[in-house]
């Protein structure tokens, strides 16, 4: 696979590598992460970033030690909704690298990446992030990672949304992937809610 956009060489995988990804709140998008792989040692974090924190604008990935590894904001004004990312905690002046872009209708999680600098190189991500299914895309089409419903291995029970599991293919950085995992949560929210066990569509501000 050709090398893609790298924020931290140290979370490139030789195989395949699933981490699980644990919201860790469901009342407003995108209140914090904690990430884990299958050792149950803490791979990522994102404190919660609510109503009396930073700008809610801006979202920042960090290690397990609380080092910035990636800041994600909303570029304003903008007809879509689009993010930039920004190599560890963001400065002024400094140049984004990456942007994703919202580019379908509500309830469906299909959004392109664009990365500055490097020709040619583009994601697409398809799926449904509410659902926590999504595949991510290289511009040949190749999948590089995957965003899936997490099932109990003990009791192959479907586990709810506020854990998923993230998979990496060889080679694709674990930290750009979770700073797209905390864009479209940003954008999609939760597309879909339990209501009495049942998967219900909120109502959707753009």
């Amino acid at each position: 696979m050709k090398e893609g956009l790298v924020v931290d060489g140290g979370y490139i995988f030789q195989e395949e590598k699933h981490l699980t990804v644990l919201k860790t709140s469901l009342f407003f998008a995108g209140d914090g992460f904690t990430v884990y792989d299958c050792k149950g040692e803490l791979i990522f974090r994102v404190d919660s970033y609510g109503p009396d924190s930073r700008d809610k604008g801006e979202v920042v990935l960090m290690d397990a030690h609380g080092r910035c590894l990636l800041t994600v904001r909303r570029k304003r004004p903008s007809l879509h909704q689009r993010w930039e990312g920004y190599l560890g905690e963001r400065s002024d002046g400094q140049k984004p690298i990456f942007s994703v872009r919202r580019s379908s209708i509500i309830g469906r999680c299909d959004t392109t990446v664009e990365v500055y600098g490097r020709p040619g190189e583009e994601y697409l991500i398809e799926g449904n992030f509410g659902q926590r299914c999504c595949t991510i895309f290289n511009a040949v089409k190749e999948s590089v990672a995957e965003i899936r419903r997490k099932v109990d291995p003990s009791t192959n029970v479907v586990l709810g949304m506020d854990v998923f599991s993230l998979c990496l293919k060889p080679g694709f950085d674990g930290a750009f992937a979770m700073g797209l995992v905390l864009v479209l949560d940003q954008i999609y929210g939760d597309d879909f809610v339990q209501h009495d066990g049942v998967d219900v569509e909120p109502s959707v501000e753009d």
